[in-house]
């Protein structure tokens, strides 16, 4: 963006005070200080219109270079270091447990992790975003992407027992961890895992998911959904523990909304804008033009015979 300025925009009132003094003060007085200053000053007669002209183009012009006029154009460099985040969703036979959702008891509580999910997904604009789905087995639904519409769409399309009826939570962290591993670069890495159940049917010990956790720089978030007898709310706590982040209970779809919300706030992409000013100066152009208007000015008035 260019914009126009003068740097000491007060000395354009010295154009004022030219004014004046051309129209108040006497003559006798100025010729104390300058003997010519008269024919600078003062209004000539209607045939020396071009002196009067080229006078206070040379006036006029000369104050403008003295306010130093200038062109400022500003650059914007805007640095941003987003997260990669993996959103480790159960879709076991148990998420489609009703009278989840507050307002719409008929839906299941699946329908409304999608629907919250998806919200997540759609704000977190400086993200990568991956997903990875788990009921007997873990998957890789989506990898790491900045297709915010796309990732979406992925999420809606998942359907309850797609990847069987029972709960391999450890199975899907360690799934997850070996893509954050072996695909991100980020200096910020994050898990978000959901489930509503207990682990039944992964083929990893807690003691390998554990050490796997506090050896990575990944930062786990852990969510029970439903009634508290359905999940281990420990064993979930203990996972974000390890992982640095923090276990949360949600009982409705409105508690489930505060917490992505709340790790929306917790896991903030870091934003750095700085502003670049790039000044051209004028006052070269005023200043010689009116150099030039003032030689043309004392010729003219040579060979009138007036200096």
């Amino acid at each position: 963006m260019n914009q126009f300025s003068f740097e000491y925009p007060w000395f354009l009132g010295i154009i004022l005070l030219f004014i004046i003094c051309a129209k108040f003060c006497k003559l006798k007085a100025k010729s104390i200080y300058f003997p010519h200053l008269n024919s600078l000053l003062l209004a000539s007669r209607s045939s020396d219109y071009l002196l009067l002209i080229l006078k206070w183009t040379t006036v006029s012009l000369a104050v403008v270079a003295l306010a130093s006029p200038v062109l400022t154009q500003e650059y914007h460099n805007i640095k941003k270091e987003g997260r990669d985040i993996v959103l480790i969703i159960d879709t076991s036979g148990s998420m489609q447990q009703g009278r989840f959702d507050v307002k719409n008891p008929m839906k299941n509580k699946f329908e409304v992790v999608q629907d919250v999910a998806s919200a997540f997904v759609k704000h977190r604009k400086n993200d990568r975003i991956a997903l990875v789905t788990f009921a007997d087995i873990a998957f890789v639904s989506s990898p790491l992407t900045f297709e915010k519409k796309f990732l979406a769409q992925i999420i809606k399309l998942q359907t309850l027992g797609i990847a069987g009826q029972k709960t391999a939570i450890r199975d899907a962290l360690v799934q997850s961890y070996a893509m954050l591993e072996r695909s991100s670069t980020s200096k910020s890495k994050v898990a978000i895992l959901l489930t509503d159940g207990i682990d039944n049917m992964s083929h990893v010990s807690v003691d390998d998911v554990e050490t796997m956790i506090s050896k990575s720089t990944v930062k786990l978030y852990t969510i029970g959904v439903g009634s508290s007898r359905d999940y281990d709310g420990k064993f979930l706590k203990a996972l974000a523990d390890v992982g640095k982040g923090e276990y949360f209970s949600a009982q409705n779809s409105i508690i489930l909304q505060d917490i992505y919300q709340k790790i929306d706030k917790l896991e903030t992409s870091k934003i750095e804008a700085k502003k670049v000013e790039k000044k051209e100066y004028l006052f070269i152009y005023p200043l010689l033009i009116a150099i030039f208007s003032l030689f043309l000015l004392i010729y003219f008035q040579t060979i009138k015979g007036r200096i």
